[in-house]
C-alpha cells in the first residue's frame, strides 16, 4: 500500500499543537482560487520547470537530476507506511518533548482514506498525537474510521451559501456540514477554521453563517487564517493563473475588526491557528 505524497514538513507549531510533522497529500477534489499549494491539487506526479532557472542545456532530457540549476522539480511521489514511519520517527523526540505529533494534511487526505486509516493507527501504536487538515469534503464511513485514531481535526469552513461553494470551489456543503457534524459526535477536538480571503470568503454574510453553525453545533473557539501571497509564485511554475487579482492581505486593523466581532457573538478568536 502506497500513497501520493508531496512533501513533508518538520517542526511546524501552527497545525495540531506542539512541534509537529505534516505529511501533505496530494490530490483534492475542490479547486479554491486563492489555493497556496496548487501542486496539491492533482493526483498525478507533476513535473515543472522554473523557467528562470533553466539554462537550456537540455541535460534534463536524460535525467531531472542532471539538471545543473535544479530549474526541473517534480511534485509528488509514493510512499508505502514503512516510509513514512522512517521520516515521522526521526522527530519523535521533539513530539514528547513539546506536546506535539503528526499532522495529516493535503491537498485532502479524505481522497486516500484508506492509506490514511493505516497510517493513523500505525502512528497510534506509537503514542504518538495525531491530527487531520480537512475540507470535509469526502466519505463520512472513510471519516468516521479515520476519526477512531485521531485526536483533532482541523475543519475547515470556507464557503456556506450552497449554490456559491459549488460554483467557486466545487464544494458539496452539506456534505461539509454532515461531516463536521459526525465528527463532534466522535472523541475527536474539532477545531473550525476559516480562511479568510478577500472577495471569496470575507463577505460578513458568509462569515455570520459560519458563526451561526459554529455555535449551534456547541463550539466555543474558531480560528482564522489570514490571506497571504505565498503560493504565488508556484502558479507560474505550474504554468496556471493565479485567479485572485488585485487583493492584498487584511491589516492587523482588518483582522483585528473581524476578530472583535465574532467574540461579541461569544466565541473565542484564534488568528493564525494552533
Amino acid at each position: 500500500m502506497k500513497a501520493l505524497i508531496f512533501d513533508i514538513q518538520r517542526y511546524s507549531i501552527h497545525d495540531g499543537g506542539g512541534i509537529r510533522t505534516l505529511i501533505f497529500f496530494k490530490g483534492c477534489p475542490l479547486y479554491c482560487p486563492w489555493c497556496s499549494n496548487p501542486e496539491s491539487q492533482s493526483s498525478e506526479i507533476e513535473k515543472v520547470k522554473i523557467k528562470s532557472k533553466c539554462m537550456k542545456c537540455q541535460k534534463c532530457y536524460q535525467s531531472i537530476k542532471d539538471c545543473p540549476t535544479g530549474a526541473i522539480k517534480k511534485f509528488g511521489r509514493y510512499m508505502s507506511l514503512d516510509e513514512l514511519k522512517e521520516e515521522i520517527l526521526k522527530d519523535r523526540i521533539f513530539y514528547d518533548s513539546s506536546g506535539g505529533g503528526v499532522t495529516l494534511s493535503g491537498g485532502e487526505v479524505l481522497m486516500q482514506a484508506d492509506f490514511a486509516i493505516e497510517l493513523l493507527k500505525m502512528i497510534k501504536k506509537y503514542g504518538i498525537n495525531t491530527a487531520i487538515e480537512t475540507s470535509g469534503q469526502g466519505s463520512s464511513e472513510k471519516l468516521m474510521e479515520m476519526s477512531k485514531y485521531l485526536d483533532t481535526a482541523l475543519y475547515d469552513l470556507k464557503i456556506m451559501d450552497k449554490k456559491k461553494a459549488k460554483e467557486i470551489i466545487g464544494a458539496d456543503i452539506n456534505l461539509i456540514k454532515k461531516n463536521f457534524k459526525l465528527l463532534l459526535e466522535s472523541d475527536v477536538d474539532v477545531i473550525p477554521r476559516v480562511p479568510l480571503i478577500p472577495n471569496y470568503t470575507m463577505d460578513q454574510e458568509n462569515l455570520d453563517q459560519i458563526i451561526a453553525f459554529v455555535k449551534e453545533n456547541n463550539l466555543s473557539e474558531i480560528h482564522l487564517l489570514p490571506y497571504h501571497e505565498y503560493g504565488v509564485d508556484k502558479y507560474n511554475y505550474l504554468d496556471r493563473d493565479y485567479e485572485p487579482q488585485n487583493i492584498e492581505p487584511s491589516t492587523d486593523e482588518e483582522l483585528n475588526k473581524i476578530k472583535v466581532r465574532i467574540e461579541s457573538k461569544g466565541l473565542e478568536v484564534n488568528i493564525g491557528g494552533l
